[in-house]
């Protein structure tokens, strides 16, 4: 079944495919006895399941140290990205639900290891949800995250070489959880702009903002990041950096509440430091983002501080489907 869903097959029959082939296969089971031992696992409830979870990190934990310098943790670092995923239904299943977009559907949380630019995500991860779940659920984001550490290799359970993102994780309870003492954890989540935050944002100066750049080095036009301090960060995680950016809107594009001066603002929250911003390299499930133009490093950017560079921002998340921002682990729309 496993060599089944690797070639692309998407339900139990798919196994002819492996029948079809017996001199590269072998033998392969019938249906009949694969729709068995579905029903066999399915009624051993969480104990068959915790197994599955068990087998699948020792065999991942095997097939990265098989593969070297290609592997997702061949630098000293994993990343994490962690997602909700809206999956229509086409007929009444279990947990469908509607939702506030007006259709019928699921909304799992998944959660991928990245491979890096030239690389697909490798899945973690997939925690079911009715179509009607939150998406800023802290207590799911936090569930999916210790199932998506579990299968990486002990040594990644904690510590700042584990970075987790989250499009929209910005909670106080998740991003305590993530940098609580003893996890350690990096990450780069999407913040909902608030009045505090907006407020700090309409009072950053004009020569604060740093234009923001692409993956190839060309300047993204009609787009600029700035690093906020200030009362905005009060009552969260230590270390805790705030990074916004805003762009021109796309021709039709309509404007948010949170947006200003006919500026589409977008937020992410980071705890990652050391690194020169402009040099990381992150990528979503999605394309190229932009990222910050070299700049000497300076002090952050904010409401009450009257510098006039705020230090460089890492790399935003890329998208395969649209350039995405300049912000380390936010996946937003242009």
């Amino acid at each position: 079944m496993a060599l089944a869903v690797a070639l692309g097959g998407d339900c139990l029959a798919d196994v002819g495919l492996l029948r079809a082939e017996p001199t590269v296969f072998g033998p392969v089971a019938s249906d009949p006895t694969v729709s068995r031992l579905v029903d066999q696992l399915a009624s051993g409830g969480q104990r068959v399941l915790a197994a599955l979870r068990t087998a699948r990190a020792e065999v991942r934990e095997h097939v990265w140290r098989l593969a070297g310098d290609a592997a997702p943790d061949a630098g000293g670092q994993v990343i994490v990205d962690i997602d909700g995923v809206l999956v229509l239904a086409h007929s009444e299943k279990q947990d469908a639900a509607a939702m506030w977009k007006k259709t019928f559907r699921h909304h799992p949380l998944m959660g991928f290891v990245d491979h890096g630019p030239s690389g697909a995500g490798e899945p973690v991860v997939g925690l079911l949800r009715p179509g009607n779940a939150g998406s800023h659920t802290a207590a799911d984001h936090i569930e999916a995250t210790k199932l998506a550490l579990a299968q990486l290799p002990k040594r990644f359970w904690r510590g700042r070489q584990t970075l987790i993102r989250n499009s929209g994780g910005g909670t106080h309870e998740f991003v305590s959880w993530l940098a609580k003492r003893g996890r350690w954890l990096s990450y780069s989540v999407g913040m909902t702009i608030t009045d505090a935050i907006h407020q700090a944002v309409l009072a950053v100066p004009a020569s604060a903002w740093t234009p923001a750049v692409e993956p190839d080095g060309e300047i993204r036009d009609g787009a600029w990041v700035a690093e906020l301090a200030g009362d905005c960060l009060n009552d969260w995680p230590k270390g805790l950096r705030l990074i916004v950016r805003k762009e021109r809107p796309h021709p039709g594009a309509q404007l948010r509440f949170t947006d200003a001066d006919g500026m589409r603002l977008t937020c992410f929250a980071t705890n990652t430091t050391g690194t020169p911003i402009a040099s990381w390299n992150c990528a979503t499930a999605s394309g190229p983002g932009p990222r910050t133009a070299s700049v000497p490093p300076a002090p952050p950017a904010c409401a009450t501080s009257p510098s006039t560079r705020p230090r460089r921002t890492r790399p935003g998340w890329r998208s395969s489907r649209s350039p995405s921002i300049c912000s380390p682990g936010c996946r937003c729309s242009p």
